[in-house]
């Protein structure tokens, strides 16, 4: 705040303003006047940059200008949804004082307050993206992770060992607002987040918390919820319902439990994989040319949420898997997913209009919506009765009919209502008799008026009588001064102007208080009846929000059916025991955005062969082969047909991908740096049953180091952890460890040549790639002639200067050992050199405390001669 000087030192309603800001330090303060959000002081500067309002000045306050910025109040949701998307939040402080009746400012309250991670606003929401409030609470290397989806009361508990399976979830779970304690130890947590939140260490404390949880859902203890024990992930889920009421100002009756999540009961993926594989965001940040981008085509707002969560968090339930799979091929038989996706496009958003219905802040269209949506249930439980398939009969069952609500809601709100109840409009005629009389009152007032005009003509013989109303002195009928003294003895003069005289009679008057009074009576009336809806469809909420999940599991299912059947999608055998062989399989994005015709590939792990050394041309299609095997293996965890002929799948616990190039410069990381982590993370926790992609280890250091750390990884993998491993590399060296190891293949990206031009194949073949084309690609990136033309000279010097680039087969432990001394002198020694030098020998004989400083000296002397 840019003020020092004490609160008395300003006017009344500065220190009313001052006093409310210093209670939200922290967020804008959205200060009601009249018919404008006004921002003061350091408030006004920041909006004045972020929302691109004028800054300017409201007066002195203790002989100081008064920095303003303000914007209209009808228009404060374009403003609240940018300031949003920036990490910011803002407390809505309201008039609730009376204006007429105040002394002094009139009494304001923050109502709410809308942060990033709380907003519940449909003009404020991604409706294809879950709006995540998120916190996360340390033990040592224990982490505990709540997540609230406010905007449908979706609460979620979940704990996880270590700092990459913590950073993995929460790029999982992309919160809009994180919450963490003040003395949370793990800094890599929060770097670059937006909406970071800190709080007291005390809000994490695990028996309030408890507390809490059970007073919010009415239970004595948490046993039921199968989180009983979760006991960090239990204390973050406290403090993220403590911050959730604080911010809303009101109960959450639609967060009506916790969901604990199993991180083993879903295949894991990391951080890593997540960016490399491009589900729901690719790798510039958007979300084009991504696996969601393909796949959804849902007629809802929520299922499209829903497949985005099952994308980033497939499962490891063969049953549950089988039962999607069953339910797709129902729908797929005789295009039964059609008349069920027509059906489900008049829905609407039901999970996020339930929650503003639980959080008192639904619109009047929201509910023109519900009544819309819940119209249509049984046309959709009709539109599944014929199906066989186990899922769809649970699906069916749960989404419910409400004929009382249709009829009441297709009785009580006009067809198409008003965007907010403020101004009425919004309750059907004929659904209160009190309402319409009201109404009828307010709008025959006109033609009562051109009657009594009439009648008082008439009854004064005054042709020029005039009836009239303006909005200070009310009603009136008016005579010119040269007729004012023939007025009947019941008009009681009300003004005198220049040339006429205006006079109201008891029947006048008895009408003006009915009509002035019946718009706002009606209005009064009108909302009272809003509400009264909003309470009997709160006592319905439990079951239209299990409708609506089901319903977004339905939608889900029918977009799948779609995609299998519009890009000719084959039913995965899924299976316990591992493997994976997969016929013509193929990219589901490349495959799309390529104008050639994409070439199938197929892929074959087994108890034999559990690792493929991949070699071939740079753009030979290397990355697009790795990157399709794992998502074809992705979509089958999720219940989904896959992009290939045929596929028969073991389910798999992790997949892996270390895939490009990147730094960390501000975490202090380099290239090289960020590729050895992320391949000690795959290392470290891969198993047998995992999928392993990696690309191109080694290539950010020396050709010895790289070619070095690129051998001893692949024969880690297959010698022990055995996992299902696509290994591409431009290390031909490489491509002789099938020859030493058991369970290793190699396999190649086909290409040809034609003069001095490449043609690629994309077509995957057995055995090693002859060469690496590296020229030719060169070639068609534009590098210059003359530069080429020098490489081909260099190519052919560094060819005559080392045996192994001639095509020499030699036992791998001979290429990885010690290398060969060209006639130009020595070069680096190999990391794995078979035989230790004799110096290397010497050295270990000798004991540095027995020799005199004479000895050493000869020592050393002896040493170097035996180095040359």
């Amino acid at each position: 705040m840019a003020t020092t000087s004490a609160p008395d030192q300003h006017t009344p309603m500065m220190q009313q303003y001052l006093r409310i800001k210093a209670e939200h330090p922290h967020e804008l303060v959205f200060y009601r006047m009249g018919d404008f959000y006004e921002l003061f002081y350091d408030d006004a500067k920041k909006a004045s940059e972020l929302l691109d309002v004028t800054l300017t000045a409201r007066g002195k306050s203790n002989g100081q200008p008064i920095p303003m910025a303000g914007i209209p109040y009808h228009a404060a949701d374009g403003y609240l949804a940018k300031l949003v998307r920036a990490g910011v939040s803002v407390a809505i402080c309201e008039q609730i004082g009376d204006p007429a009746t105040s002394k002094g400012p009139v009494e304001r309250k923050v109502m709410r307050i809308v942060t990033p991670g709380t907003i519940s606003d449909e003009a404020l929401l991604d409706e294809r993206r879950d709006n995540l409030l998120v916190a996360v609470h340390q033990d040592g290397e224990h982490y505990g992770i709540a997540s609230l989806d406010m905007a449908s009361g979706r609460f979620l508990v979940l704990e996880v060992d270590g700092l990459d399976a913590a950073l993995g979830e929460l790029q999982r779970l992309s919160p809009a607002e994180l919450l963490v304690s003040d003395d949370l130890g793990a800094p890599e947590l929060l770097q670059g987040r937006k909406g970071l939140r800190r709080r007291g260490p005390w809000e994490f404390e695990l028996d309030t918390a408890r507390r809490l949880l059970t007073q919010q859902f009415g239970t004595q203890d948490l046993a039921g919820f199968g989180c009983d024990h979760m006991h960090t992930a239990l204390a973050a889920a406290g403090c993220l319902l403590s911050y959730a009421r604080e911010t809303q100002r009101t109960a959450l009756p639609h967060v009506r439990g916790l969901a604990a999540e199993v991180r083993d009961e879903a295949v894991i993926l990391d951080a890593a994989t997540r960016r490399n594989l491009e589900l729901d965001i690719n790798l510039g940040g958007g979300e084009e040319h991504t696996l969601f981008a393909v796949l959804n085509t849902a007629a809802t707002s929520m299922g499209s949420r829903l497949l985005r969560r099952w994308l980033n968090r497939p499962l490891r339930d063969l049953a549950q898997l089988q039962a999607r799979q069953e339910a797709i091929a129902s729908l797929q038989h005789n295009y039964g997913f059609e008349p069920v996706h027509q059906l489900l496009k008049r829905v609407g958003d039901l999970e996020r209009i339930l929650g503003r219905l639980a959080l008192r802040s639904s619109r009047p269209r929201d509910l023109s919506r519900l009544y819309m949506s819940l119209a249509c249930y049984p046309e959709v439980q009709s539109a599944l009765k014929d199906h066989e398939a186990p899922l769809l009969k649970q699906l069916a069952a749960r989404i419910s009919t409400f004929p009382a609500l249709v009829d009441l809601l297709g009785r009580a709100i006009v067809e198409n209502p008003p965007v907010v109840i403020r101004d009425g409009g919004v309750i059907a005629e004929g659904y209160d008799p009190e309402l319409d009389e009201l109404r009828n009152i307010s709008n025959n007032a006109g033609q009562y008026l051109v009657d009594l005009e009439t009648r008082e003509r008439e009854r004064t013989g005054i042709s020029t009588l005039k009836v009239g109303y303006n909005r200070v002195h009310g009603y009136f009928i008016e005579l010119t001064r040269s007729q004012a003294g023939q007025a009947p003895a019941d008009y009681i003069r009300r003004q005198t102007l220049k040339n006429a005289e205006r006079f109201i009679t008891p029947e006048l008057k008895e009408f003006e208080d009915k009509a002035l009074s019946a718009k706002s009576r009606a209005l009064t009336r009108e909302k009272a009846l809003y509400e009264e809806l909003l309470e009997i469809l709160n006592e319905q909420l439990l079951p239209l929000q299990d409708s609506a999940a089901a319903i977004a599991e339905l939608d889900v299912l029918s977009t799948l059916t779609e995609r299998a059947d519009a890009l000719s999608f084959c039913r995965p055998t899924l299976k316990e025991t591992p493997g994976i062989a997969i016929t013509d399989g193929r990219h589901p994005v490349v495959e799309q955005v390529s104008e050639a015709p994409f070439v199938p590939n197929d892929l074959n792990f087994g108890p034999e062969r559990h690792m493929l050394l991949v070699t071939g041309p740079n753009m030979g299609g290397k990355s697009t082969y790795m990157r399709q095997a794992a998502l074809i293996v992705l979509l089958a965890h999720i219940g989904s047909f896959v992009p290939a002929a045929r596929a028969e799948i073991g389910l798999v616990d992790r997949i892996f991908t270390r895939i490009g190039s990147s730094d960390d410069l501000a975490g202090g990381r380099s290239t090289f740096m960020v590729e050895m982590t992320e391949t000690a993370n795959i290392l470290h926790n891969a198993t047998a049953r995992s999928l392993v992609l990696m690309d191109e280890i080694g290539r950010g250091t020396s050709t010895f180091d790289g070619l070095a750390l690129a051998w001893a990884c692949a024969r880690h993998l297959a010698e022990q952890v055995k996992a299902y491993t696509l290994f591409a590399t431009h290390y031909f060296e490489l491509t002789l460890l099938p020859s030493e190891l058991p369970g290793i293949a190699n396999v190649h990206l086909d290409a040809t040549e034609h003069k001095d031009n490449i043609v690629f194949l994309h077509k995957v073949q057995e055995g090693p790639a002859s060469k690496s084309y590296g020229l030719q690609v060169a070639k068609l990136a534009g590098i210059p002639d003359p530069v080429l033309h020098d490489a081909k000279h260099q190519l052919a010097l560094l060819e005559q200067s080392d045996e192994r680039l001639k095509g020499e087969k030699a036992p791998a432990k001979d290429i990885l050992g010690a290398a060969p001394t060209p006639a130009g002198g020595p070069v680096q020694g190999g990391l794995f050199d078979s035989q230790p030098h004799p110096a290397m020998d010497a050295l270990g004989e000798l004991n540095p405390d027995e020799l005199t400083p004479r000895q050493a000296l000869e020592r050393l002397y002896a040493l170097k001669e035996l180095l040359k």
